[in-house]
């Protein structure tokens, strides 16, 4: 497995982790839990950018890493 991959299963696993914490603040009337909830998938999806931005690094630095 390529780091290349690697990346792209931890994009998919934080994106995910993203849509969760969404869905907790939608269903919670809580408006701390809410307000928390939605920091956090701001943090996620800010991680998440910052993990495609280094796929791209990867993808152009080490061409053998890109998939076929």
């Amino acid at each position: 497995m390529t780091i290349g991959t690697k990346i792209q299963q931890t994009v998919a696993s934080a994106e995910s982790v993203s849509a969760n914490l969404k869905t907790f603040a939608l269903d919670t009337n809580d408006q701390q839990a809410k307000q928390l909830y939605n920091q956090l998938a701001q943090n996620m999806d800010s991680i998440v950018q910052q993990l495609k931005n280094r796929e791209q690094q990867v993808m152009t630095e080490e061409p053998s890493y890109k998939q076929q």
